[in-house]
């Protein structure tokens, strides 16, 4: 079976190399770099079985991008705290939304009324959501989201692309991204926020797709994971208003 690898980082920031990955599901760590060749400095390694190779890779890249604990244990927060970080951020708010269904959602009137064929008017809508964030965008902070739409778009997906309208309207900025792109581009599936490019709130939803706790992530090599996702999202979406365009040329 194919291993699932996450990229941690570079040593270079020019061709890549040396590098850390990491496999997902076993937890193993997976490094390349320049091979040892010299005969007389393989000649003192202990241990060297048939089929290893031996690389060469800076300390530093083992300190920033190799794991830090042998078990990790996730710093879990309440939805409270998490609602608090939306106020408590200093620059930038940052989404990846990743999942074809929020059961949160489908409990509204603006859900049933989509459902029913019925425009939304969305204004007036969570009136104290939309104060908050244009009281946070007035001080000059920002609000960025990038959504993953499956081809064809389910109803949930179908709803938030109608809802970007309020978020647009109180000063978030809404881009979208299909699916088949995003697995192109090799996005992550976990949905999540980052606040200020230092910390991350992975968000954990159960088998109903509802919400149900968030893990802080503050440790640098692991948000600066997250970082780079969010650089590479954002490269390849599109404004709302232009995806909507896209689905109506196919036909949804």
């Amino acid at each position: 079976m194919t291993r699932r690898l996450r990229f941690n980082g570079t040593g270079s920031g020019v061709n890549g190399c040396p590098s850390v990955h990491e496999d997902l599901d076993t937890g193993e760590v997976i490094v390349h770099g320049p091979t040892l060749t010299d005969p007389d400095d393989i000649a003192q390694l202990r241990h060297l079985n048939e089929g290893e190779v031996p690389i060469v890779v800076p300390r530093e890249l083992l300190v920033d991008f190799g794991p830090k604990e042998v078990a990790r244990v996730p710093d879990i927060i309440g939805l409270d705290e998490f609602d608090r970080l939306f106020t408590q951020f200093e620059h930038t708010a940052w989404r990846l939304e990743t999942r074809s269904r929020y059961a949160s959602d489908e409990l509204t009137d603006t859900y049933a009324q989509f459902m029913r064929g019925e425009p939304v008017n969305w204004e007036g809508v969570d009136a104290e959501w939309c104060a908050e964030r244009r009281e946070q965008v007035a001080l000059g902070k920002r609000f960025e989201r990038v959504r993953i739409v499956d081809d064809p778009p389910t109803a949930g997906q179908l709803y938030l692309l109608d809802n970007a309208r309020r978020n647009s309207s109180v000063g978030e900025g809404i881009l979208n991204l299909w699916r088949e792109d995003a697995d192109r581009f090799r996005l992550p599936t976990e949905d999540f926020w980052i606040f200020d490019s230092r910390l991350v709130a992975l968000l954990d939803f159960d088998d109903a797709d509802n919400l149900v706790s968030v893990e802080l992530i503050t440790e640098p090599a692991a948000v600066l994971r997250y970082v780079m996702v969010r650089d590479a999202a954002l490269h390849h979406a599109v404004p709302y208003e232009e995806f909507a365009a896209q689905l109506a040329a196919k036909g949804h």
